[in-house]
């Protein structure tokens, strides 16, 4: 029998790790010491919460007992409140995490050509550069290895997509629009491509997200949000 996504999103989450852990059971919240925690920058504290259970990895054991009084309840994935009961200097987040089964794969219609690029094509850059730092770095595309997915009008392009692949099981997918195109399904339409193609290869589309927007363009593909992610520096 197949395994759902959220199975396999808890698998990846747990592997990234950085230590021998198994993702806790639905209700339960686990707390590890890994200082090569993938979850989070080295030296920060990271949470996962997925279905209703909670990983989290601190970069030193002094930290193991603060932290885990702060968590939530395991079935509240709503990890905003973490940094107000702790002494924080920084935080990633929260971002919620969406997942895909090929079941749930919703296509976008074809209402216009999408092109496959190379990721490093000087339209793409040109895209990132076309807009503010923060919603290059916030859309991850800069980051993709696959293939980049483009909605173009003559040489420029209106959005694109792609994705990253991590652990070899997650396809984590980035989309960017121009910001004179929004609001006209472009993201979507890209971003519909980006996913088809990881899903060919067998990979779990992973939508890590904290705009509404963003977030809107993955439910309307067909993803389902199981949880949320935040990093903090203690």
């Amino acid at each position: 029998m197949p395994r759902s996504a959220l199975d396999r999103a808890r698998d990846l989450w747990a592997g990234l790790a950085g230590v021998p852990v198994t993702f806790p059971a639905n209700g339960d919240v686990k707390v590890v010491v890994s200082p090569g925690s993938s979850l989070c920058p080295p030296g920060w504290t990271g949470v996962v919460a997925l279905g209703g259970a909670i990983l989290a990895t601190v970069p030193d054991a002094a930290l193991a007992e603060p932290v885990r009084s702060a968590l939530p309840d395991p079935g509240d994935t709503g990890l905003a409140r973490i940094p107000e009961l702790l002494p924080v200097l920084d935080v990633l987040g929260p971002a919620t995490l969406a997942y895909l089964d090929a079941g749930d794969f919703v296509p976008a219609p074809a209402t216009a050509e999408v092109d496959r690029l190379p990721a490093d094509h000087p339209a793409i850059r040109a895209l990132l550069e076309s807009v503010p730092e923060e919603e290059a770095d916030e859309s991850g595309l800069e980051e993709i290895t696959s293939a980049a997915y483009a909605v173009r009008d003559g040489g420029d392009i209106l959005a694109a997509a792609g994705f990253r692949p991590w652990l070899d099981t997650a396809a984590h997918v980035s989309v960017l629009t121009a910001s004179r195109c929004r609001g006209r399904g472009l993201a979507r339409l890209a971003a519909s491509a980006a996913v088809a193609d990881a899903l060919t290869l067998g990979l779990l589309p992973q939508w890590r997200a904290r705009p509404e927007p963003s977030r809107r363009v993955a439910r309307a593909l067909g993803f389902l949000e199981h949880g949320a992610q935040i990093s903090i520096r203690l």
